[in-house]
């Protein structure tokens, strides 16, 4: 088993520079290939945000459900509640050489907390052209459809074509 060090500092700017930050420390340290991810919420009318602070965005501790009600009193009164998710996945060798996939899934901010799968923002997320919350959707539509299926897709093939 190869020890895995602390958890690299989320400090970029974007989802790829924070991807990239932690495959890079885990490939170095363990000299394998490494995949890491970093994704998260966009909201347009809030330029943005949570985006690359998404899980921190409402307070370092804030649950699940205390960032969707803080989320959904910012935008109390909003009418442009377009969002998305994005989801961007690096994969790095230990000689510094790596590879970004990325995911997005389009969709506005509900009003209110719907369904009991999935995790984080999902409950407030709807889906364009679907009417469904990520959280309405049964696992395997999910993995399939998500930021992260996408992404984690877009790997596969790579690594399929031959890494």
């Amino acid at each position: 088993l190869v020890p895995v060090p602390p958890e690299p500092d989320e400090t970029g700017a974007t989802f790829a520079e924070n991807a990239e930050a932690k495959a890079r420390a885990y490939a170095r340290s363990s000299g394998l290939v490494t995949v890491a991810d970093d994704s998260g919420l966009e909201v347009f009318a809030l330029r943005g945000a949570p985006g690359v602070r998404s899980r921190r965005f409402f307070g370092e501790h804030a649950s699940a459900e205390e960032r969707n009600a803080k989320l959904l009193a910012l935008l109390d009164g909003v009418t442009d509640r377009r969002a998305r998710f994005v989801c961007v996945t690096a994969l790095c060798r230990p000689d510094g050489a790596c590879e970004l996939f990325d995911g997005e899934v389009l969709g506005e901010i509900g009003y209110a907390p719907r369904g009991e799968q999935g995790f984080g923002y999902d409950p407030v997320f709807v889906i364009a052209g679907d009417g469904r919350t990520m959280a309405e959707l049964p696992s395997g539509e999910k993995h399939r459809i998500s930021h992260r299926g996408l992404a984690g897709a877009k790997l596969r093939a790579r690594l399929a074509a031959g890494a």
